[in-house]
């Protein structure tokens, strides 16, 4: 699971339309100091023992591993697992049987388009211009005659969708990953993406737009529908390990740092320069 939605009580009362920028501003600064306390909590929970250190094997396996806090990490991954098999995976499953494909791509399109803004500075505060340029284009095109964003008219016309956050930008800038994490709620992730996860919801643009109880409503069931988006898309990877891995935890360990060492080493190689059409461009990196 990737994030948690807190309820908004219909019964809340409307507050004057002149306070709502400052409690967005509120919220949102609320939302990253929640990743920050969660850092902190797991790293009082308890640490991994290193091996002896004249076992130079053991040792460089401890390193590799990169997790100090397994116990720690191994008790958020059984109370994720518990709740992901009572709550997410259900509503995952009934998600996929009961919307058609069409539909559900139409929802990921309108999910991605949603994000483009937080995905638009970080490609530029990576310097990748002709990633941000991509970024900006769909975001204009998809908002408007993609019907805001539930049709990917940009992706038809090459540009398309990539990731990315301020996890990527502080590895680009040559911020250390930091020790593995198993975050109850968020999943596997490390102390560098774990803030840079913090920094995006702060910063989301679209966090500071607020009018009331609707519009925080809204802002919230965005989060609730990414949840059940991604894990709708992670349900046959996710069943095959648990079937398969002797140890999943590790398992999902090792994919998590392996996939997302591929996602910076694949924006890194992007080189491509933003020139004119009618010259010749770099060819796309390989994913």
């Amino acid at each position: 699971m990737h994030s948690a939605v807190r309820p908004t009580s219909p019964m809340a009362p409307m507050r004057p339309l002149s306070d709502a920028p400052r409690r967005a501003g509120r919220n949102a600064r609320r939302r990253g100091r929640l990743a920050l306390g969660l850092l902190c909590a797991l790293g009082l929970a308890g640490c991994a023992t290193p091996p002896p250190a004249d076992d130079k094997d053991a040792m460089e396996e401890f390193r590799q591993t990169n997790d100090p806090l397994e116990p720690a990490n191994r008790v958020g991954y059984a109370i994720n697992d518990a709740v992901d098999t009572a709550v997410a995976e259900p509503i995952a499953r009934g998600y996929r049987a009961a919307v058609p494909a069409p539909v559900r791509t139409g929802v990921r399109n309108v999910l991605n388009n949603l994000n483009a803004p937080i995905v638009f500075v970080n490609d530029t505060l990576q310097g990748k211009p002709r990633r941000a340029g991509d970024m900006l284009v769909r975001f204009l095109v998809n908002s408007t005659v993609g019907v805001a964003g539930i049709f990917d008219v940009a992706g038809a016309a090459g540009y398309k969708q990539h990731g990315g956050g301020a996890g990527v930008t502080m590895a680009l800038w040559g911020v250390g990953e930091g020790m593995f994490l198993y975050v109850p709620l968020i999943g596997p992730t490390n102390a560098r993406d774990l803030s840079g996860f913090g920094f995006d919801v702060a910063s989301d643009p679209l966090s500071w737009v607020t009018g009331g109880v609707l519009l925080s409503a809204a802002d919230w069931a965005r989060y609730g529908f990414g949840v059940v988006d991604l894990r709708e898309q992670a349900l046959d990877p996710i069943d095959s390990i648990k079937k398969s891995a002797l140890d999943p935890y590790a398992t999902f360990r090792s994919l998590a740092r392996q996939h997302r060492a591929a996602e910076i080493q694949a924006v890194r190689d992007d080189r491509r320069a933003t020139v004119p059409v009618w010259f010749d461009q770099p060819a796309e990196p390989t994913q």
